[in-house]
């Protein structure tokens, strides 16, 4: 009996369990939109999966072919620069392009269909400042 009723509450009920954003969270409609059934479906084509992964795929093969010229060194400096770059964000309701990503992959000479078609004016996800950053620090 030394380890007290505090310790076994503890490991008999996980917080998760309990807190808003554990396994009973509900979906967050004004942030995340309407469910989707199809989005929860598996690929209706078979090279949807693949093109969905386009991207990872093709830096593999880039690491890969790097590491058989340049060594280990080169896609280990890359991926470091990758993460990086990754953590340097805009304030969350800010459209952010991720210049330095382009870069760094060497798509920033390259007008793709997002280039075009992702006009972030246009967009439905803007929401309220406020909240978003509040939910980005874990106050709500």
């Amino acid at each position: 009996n030394s380890r007290g009723t505090a310790s076994l509450l503890k490991d008999s009920i996980s917080f998760t369990e309990v807190s808003a954003s554990g396994l009973f969270e509900g979906h967050d409609l004004l942030r995340r939109g309407f469910t989707s059934v199809k989005n929860e479906l598996l690929p209706s084509h078979p090279l949807e999966l693949t093109e969905k992964n386009f991207q990872l795929n093709q830096d593999k093969t880039n690491f890969a072919t790097l590491r058989n010229i340049q060594g280990i060194h080169a896609p280990l400096k890359l991926q470091m620069e990758f993460r990086a770059v990754k953590q340097v964000q805009r304030l969350p309701f800010l459209h952010s392009s991720n210049m330095a990503m382009d870069i760094l992959r060497g798509n920033d000479e390259c007008i793709g269909f997002e280039d075009i078609l992702n006009d972030p004016s246009q967009s439905e996800i803007m929401g309220e400042p406020h909240i978003m950053m509040e939910h980005k620090l874990g106050l709500l």
